[in-house]
Parts: structure tokens; C-alpha cells; sequence
């Protein structure tokens, strides 16, 4: 997070509604770039966030790819749902039992202009059923993208990378298409605004 002030940026979260304490937690957020994670995971550090990871991540990257392997994240083969399932089960299992929280980018991919992407939902569904006593907390991500809106070099300079936490949505009594279309609304509602 400290390169920001290098790059004259800035990074600050904003939350719209409390967070339960000691239940586990879901994190749904939009992607724009690798500083989501980061981002995240300094943010939310007091939940210790595990996030669903794509498998390519999980070798070559420095330091990324030794946390995601060791550090209680999954990886999962978006091609591969018979490898993908266990795994996604495993965390919420793990949330459940710990209290703690997962994160999950239900756009599978990087946003390289800001505008959303199409919400996959069975992801989030897998989560929602193995950790039924877990609250899904929607999360808009703005302006990380423009730090690598050349891709890789040179980074942008001089944006203000905004973290909004929205209202917790609690699973248990929540139909899972209604929770799903209340989550979406929130995030993407929130990248709209941010971008007039």
C-alpha cells in the first residue's frame, strides 16, 4: 500500500453499515486490479480475509503466489468444476468454523476500464450454502484500475483508490436469488456513481 504514495495516490475505505461480530463473512466485491487484493487485505485485515483465487495465480508471481498456497486462500479451474466445487466448499467450511471471512470477485476476470463485468453466481452460492450462519457483505472497489490503466508500466499517478462496504446482507431467511440481485445492485450501483 505504501508504493501508492510513491505513485501520489491515496487509498481509503468507507463503511455504510456495521459489520457483525463474531460471525463469518463474505466479501463480494467488483475487480479492477491486483490492488483490490492488496487493498483488501490490509482493509480487512481484522477478519482475516481468504479469497478465491484463479489457479494460474498459484505459481510465479513473488510473494502472491506463496501467500495464496499457504495462507488458507483457494485456487480454483474456472474450466473445471469438479476440481473447483471441493475447494470453494472447504473455505466456507472454514469460515464457518472460524468465524473469519472469504473474499470473492464474482467477475472472474479484471476490469482494465472500471465498467463491471457479467456477476457469475455459483461461487458465491457455494459459499452461502456450506457457511449458512455467514453475512454476505457487498464491497465497491473505484479507481484501482487506473494505477495500471497502461497494464504494467507506467503506473498512474495522482488517483484516490475508494473501498466502500456496504450494509451486510444476512444468508439465513434470504432467498439466494434475492440476496444475489441485492448484492449486485449494491456494488455496481456504487461504480456508477463513482464514475459521474
Amino acid at each position: 500500500m505504501g508504493i501508492l504514495a510513491v505513485l501520489v495516490s491515496t487509498a481509503k475505505i468507507e463503511y455504510k453499515g456495521d459489520l457483525p461480530e463474531g460471525k463469518p463473512l463474505i466479501f463480494v466485491s467488483n475487480h479492477q486490479s491486483m490492488y483490490d487484493i492488496i487493498g483488501m487485505t490490509w482493509f480487512l485485515r481484522k477478519y482475516h480475509p481468504k479469497f478465491v483465487s484463479k489457479i494460474e495465480l498459484g505459481k510465479g508471481i513473488p510473494s502472491i503466489s506463496y501467500n495464496l498456497n499457504h495462507g488458507g486462500s483457494v485456487l480454483i479451474d474456472r474450466k473445471d468444476p469438479k476440481q473447483a466445487l471441493p475447494e470453494l466448499k472447504k473455505l466456507a467450511e472454514y469460515i464457518q468454523k472460524t468465524n473469519r471471512s472469504a473474499v470473492i470477485y464474482p467477475e472472474g476476470t479484471r476490469s482494465h476500464n472500471g465498467e463491471p463485468g457479467t456477476f457469475a453466481s455459483s461461487g458465491l452460492k457455494m459459499l452461502c450454502k456450506y457457511a449458512p450462519d455467514a453475512w454476505v457483505v457487498p464491497v465497491t472497489i473505484n479507481n484501482s484500475w487506473k494505477v495500471f490503466r497502461y497494464r504494467i508500466f507506467p503506473f498512474g499517478i495522482g488517483n484516490c483508490l475508494k473501498f466502500t462496504i456496504h450494509p451486510p446482507i444476512e444468508i439465513k431467511g434470504c432467498d439466494y436469488k434475492l440476496l444475489f440481485e441485492k448484492m449486485e445492485k449494491a456494488i455496481v450501483g456504487d461504480i456508477l456513481r463513482g464514475k459521474e
